[in-house]
Parts: structure tokens; sequence; C-alpha cells
């Protein structure tokens, strides 16, 4: 696991500067656009299982450097094959494993790898300082999405993104820069950004050819990982295609400052003309009675991850306030 160990590196490096950092890794090996069979069988071999070997080496990681850590992992079902998701994980100071995130719409040619994730794993979590959260690439700029995690009280958000953008679209940085202040505009949080980086092993690895070498090889076309505040300013970064480390210090008070003018989940909003309604349930597509072994077999456990952060409620007297 090249990824899991490299991410291992950058968790100890940036977890000294306090017991409230948040350090992100963003997606590692999980975006091909059109992939081989070859590839899609490397990437199920690196995918990883929650929890696993891996995430108990990336917890004990996050142990050492006392920091919280969100890192975009390949996550397949346990004990079972072809089945892949897109994921974060929220990993702890203290080690434990505060929960996942699993992409709930794969883009273009991730469809052809992922399948989506479901409400049962959206939504923020708790830290010491107060609920944050996490979205994957193009998820940063879904409208009911952003607002539910408004509604939840994100304080930080961390954006996960690929290395690459398709050349149909603007370049990869300036979409990251858009997405990141637009979501901190909308929820006076400060947004982290953390997007991928290709290595020489990585394109020898997928045997492209030269126009598609040359895209890759592109500065333009990749990188713009950077931090911004809950009044959009950029406070870090914008980083090139280069693998590194962004650190910014978040005053909090900021978020306060911005929601007494606008709280889109508070004052600032008519709930009795706008609701969302979310469901968290995950359906279940093959079900075991009154057998506990076949049951432990089939069954997916999530006992180690606690429910989402919930916080907005349905309005007094509403009648689906019991959905």
């Amino acid at each position: 696991m090249v990824a899991i160990n490299f991410s291992l590196e950058y968790s100890h490096c940036a977890g000294p500067r306090g017991k409230s950092d948040i350090a992100d890794d963003p997606i590692r090996g999980g975006r091909f656009e059109g992939p081989s069979s070859r590839h899609e069988l490397e990437l199920f071999k690196n995918a990883v299982e929650i929890p696993g070997a891996e995430t108990r080496s990336l917890c004990a990681a996050a142990h050492d450097a006392n920091a919280y850590v969100v890192i975009g992992v390949c996550e397949k079902l346990p004990d079972t094959l072809g089945t892949l998701f897109n994921t974060q994980l929220y990993i702890g100071p203290d080690g434990s494993l505060l929960g996942k995130h699993q992409k709930i719409m794969p883009t273009v040619g991730e469809r052809l790898v992922h399948t989506g994730g479901y409400g049962d794993t959206f939504g923020a979590f708790a830290t010491e300082f107060g609920p944050a959260s996490g979205l994957i690439c193009g998820e940063n700029s879904n409208p009911l999405a952003i607002f539910a995690l408004i509604a939840e009280g994100t304080r930080i958000h961390v954006m996960s993104w690929p290395n690459h953008f398709p050349t149909s679209g603007d370049p990869l940085r300036n979409r990251v820069a858009i997405d990141s202040q637009a979501f901190a505009q909308m929820s006076k949080a400060f947004v982290v950004s953390a997007c991928g980086t290709v290595d020489e092993r990585m394109i020898e690895m997928l045997q492209v050819d030269n126009p598609a070498e040359k895209f890759l090889r592109n500065p333009d076309c990749c990188g713009g990982s950077l931090i911004v505040n809950p009044m959009s300013r950029i406070i870090a970064g914008p980083m090139g295609p280069e693998e590194g480390i962004l650190y910014a210090d978040c005053n909090l008070e900021l978020g306060i400052q911005m929601k007494l003018r606008h709280d889109f989940a508070g004052h600032y909003n008519r709930p009795d003309i706008f609701q969302l309604h979310i469901n968290r349930a995950a359906p279940q597509l093959y079900r075991v009675h009154n057998d506990e072994v076949a049951g432990r077999l089939s069954g997916v456990t999530d006992e180690a991850l606690p429910a989402p952060l919930v916080q907005l409620k349905a309005p007094l007297g509403d009648p689906q306030s019991e959905l």
C-alpha cells in the first residue's frame, strides 16, 4: 500500500502545531477517466476495508501526530469482490475512527469503478472545536449537500479533489478555488481543499500515449490546494502540482462575526418557505433473518462508526416531522 505509507509520513509531519490541528489528504488512486481492466484490478487490490489493517495504521499515525485527519481512500466492502466506494475517513487525535463519508454520486469515469454511497455516511462529525464535515470533488458544488452541512453547523469543511480534471472544463485549480470560496461564503466555515498529485511512477504505470502524458505533466492542469477563511479569503496556497503541506491558524470567532450577518441555517432564512429533508437510511439488498452465522457472513458492519451529527429539526407542527 504505497499510498497508505506515503500518507502516514504526511500525517506525522502535519501534526506538531497543536491539539486542534486538522490534516487533509486527497483522493489517492481513485480516479481514472476510462480505465482498462488492468487499472480496475489494481484499484481494487489497493482498496481498503473499513475498519481494517490500513485504517488502523492511519489511526495510529493520527494519534502520534495528535491531529484530526481526513483522508480519501478507495473503499471495498469487507470480504467481498467488485464493489468500490470513493470514501473520506474521519480520524480523531486520539486515534479513533470518527466516521466516514462515501461519495453519493460518482462523476464521469468514476462510474466505471465506484458505486454511490447513501445517507447513512453523510453529515458533519463532532470534534473538540465543533462540527466538521467533508465532501468529495463535485459534491462540493451540490447545493443540497452544502446546505445540509451548513444546517448541521460545520465550522471546518474538508474538500478532497483528484489530481486532474478532464480537458472539457476549466483547469482543476480554478474549480477548487471557486468551490472553496463559495462554500466558505455560504457556510461561514473554514475550508481546507486538498488536491491529488501524479508522480513519475503513476505516469509509468498508466502507460498513457504522448498527448495524455503531456496533459498529466502540464502544471496548468493540476494543483490548487488551498485554505479559505469564513470571509472567503484564501489564507494558505494555492499550491502548484507539487506535494507539500499547507498550514493556517483558524480563528473560529471569525465564523461568528460572519454569521451575525448571514446565517443561512438560522436567522437569515425562511423555514416556513424552504425545508430540506435527508434520508439517513441505507437500503439493504440482501438481508438474512434467524441465521446468526449467515448474517455475519453477509452483513456489512459499521458498529465502530457513530451516527452523523444532526442539529437541524423540522418546524413544530410539520406533518413530515416524524419522517
